[in-house]
C-alpha cells in the first residue's frame, strides 16, 4: 500500500509539473493542508519526514531559496520539486551499497 503523504508529493507536483522538467516548486504545507486541512500544522513534521526519505532515494529535491539542500541539514523554510538527472543520480550514489547474500 502506497504511503498516503509520498502519492500526495507527487500529485501536488504532477499536477503543477506534469513532465517533471519546468523546475516548478511546491511547499510542504500545501500537501499537509490538502491532507488534514484542519489540522495541517500536526501533519508538517511528517510530510517534511517523508518528503526527506524521497530525496535520499532520489525521487525529490528539496530546496531552499532555490537551490537544492543537503539532505542532512535540512531545516528552515523548505519547498519540494522533482529533481533534475544529476540530482537523482547524486542521490543515488551517496546510498550506500547494497549487500551480496550469496554465501
Amino acid at each position: 500500500m502506497s504511503d498516503p503523504i509520498e502519492a500526495a508529493i507527487l500529485e501536488k507536483l504532477s499536477a503543477i509539473d506534469p513532465k517533471g522538467t519546468n523546475g516548478k516548486s511546491i511547499e510542504p504545507s500545501e500537501v499537509a493542508k490538502a491532507l488534514q486541512p484542519e489540522q495541517w500544522q500536526r501533519l508538517l513534521p511528517k510530510v517534511r519526514g517523508v518528503a526527506l526519505g524521497m530525496m535520499r532515494q532520489g525521487r525529490l529535491t528539496i530546496t531552499k531559496k532555490g537551490k537544492p539542500v543537503d539532505p542532512n541539514a535540512v531545516k528552515g523554510v523548505t519547498r519540494l520539486r522533482f529533481p533534475t538527472p544529476e540530482e537523482t543520480a547524486a542521490a543515488l550514489a551517496a546510498l550506500p551499497p547494497v549487500a551480496d547474500d550469496e554465501d
